[in-house]
């Protein structure tokens, strides 16, 4: 189906659209061209982020199980990107090994059969990587869309994917009547000291490590000081029980992201607890105390990610600080291995 000639992918079941090309990536001077792409879907969409050329460059220089030369598609027509995707992949721990992938295609080229041109190309490209490795796990495709996200998951669903389950983003309108939640005895928050940063990394991974989806690929330390020093950690609050770190929320302000939708909302993300503290308030606590901060800060609402199948009930705890649901993010699956 794909032959590579020289950076250009030809794809012969391509829609017969005037003009249309696919490519590989070229390196850093598509990192505009992408966050155009991305700029333009986000209306369309229902998505609110806020895309720069150095945040591209940023994550793209930190990339895991992608060689994005290889594993990348551009779709061009007459020259100018009108979408692209990536593929990598991951290996649960004590679970199957995903073959991810997603892309873009601006919303005046879409219902053309290019997204699905991309698709089917994304697969191959996963099925090469996935000849690589050895068959001793269940594998998946996977890839995810927002309840807005109406196209891309009809193109999942009519390729044969299967709702697997859902992240929600969660919203506390407001900043008033913050319970009083303290700390249990012996347990203090300190400020976060440079020292600190490769403990308090270890600390969250092993605190995930028995929810779903999770990798040792997942957030690598050179992404954890990545996101440190794009946000900073004044506002992190790291519980700490002597010379052990416990619990932490990595409270942040994205300041490009208030701007551009014109309000004042403060993130309480990263929230952790090791097993032996669990089931004390711990996550509570700092959480209130977030919330205080965030709110001292001159913000009005607060908001964040969570599995809504969360083993340690996690959803059920920020209901009850007053956080609700605004939005659902559905992870679709297909199985590699099926018959075609």
């Amino acid at each position: 189906m794909v032959e590579q000639l020289n950076d250009q992918i030809e794809i012969t079941e391509a829609p017969p659209v005037p003009g249309l090309t696919f490519r590989r990536f070229r390196g850093e001077s598509d990192y505009p061209k992408m966050v155009a792409v991305l700029s333009g879907c986000k209306e369309a969409d229902g998505e609110e982020r806020v895309n720069s050329v150095e945040e591209v460059a940023r994550n793209y220089s930190l990339l895991v199980n992608c060689n994005p030369y290889e594993d990348m598609i551009f779709a061009e027509v007459d020259g100018e990107v009108i979408g692209y995707g990536r593929v990598f992949w991951i290996q649960e721990v004590d679970g199957p090994r995903v073959y991810i992938h997603f892309g873009w295609v601006l919303p005046q080229w879409r219902r053309r059969g290019i997204g699905r041109a991309m698709l089917c190309w994304q697969e191959a490209r996963l099925r090469e990587i996935a000849a690589g490795h050895a068959v001793d796990c269940p594998r998946f495709f996977q890839n995810g869309a927002s309840d807005t996200e109406h196209a891309k998951r009809a193109l999942l669903l009519s390729e044969g994917y299967s709702p697997f389950t859902q992240d929600a983003l969660m919203v506390r309108p407001n900043l008033e009547d913050i319970p009083d939640a303290p700390l249990p005895e012996g347990i203090e928050v300190r400020p976060v000291q440079p020292e600190h940063l490769r403990a308090i990394w270890e600390a969250d991974h092993e605190a995930f490590r028995d929810h779903h989806g999770y990798t040792e690929d997942d957030d690598t330390y050179e992404q954890f000081l990545a996101f440190a020093e794009k946000y900073g950690t004044a506002l992190w609050r790291i519980a700490w029980d002597g010379d052990q770190v416990v619990g932490q929320v990595k409270t942040f302000i994205d300041e490009q992201e208030n701007a551009e939708y014109h309000r004042r909302r403060g993130w309480t993300e990263g929230i952790s607890v090791r097993r032996p503290w669990r089931r004390r308030g711990i996550a509570r606590a700092l959480i209130a105390q977030s919330l205080r901060m965030l709110k001292e800060c001159g913000m009005e609402e607060a908001a964040l990610g969570v599995h809504t199948e969360n083993p340690n009930k996690a959803y059920v705890l920020y209901e009850s600080l007053g956080f609700r649901v605004v939005k659902l993010y559905t992870i679709y699956r297909k199985p590699v291995d099926a018959i075609e």
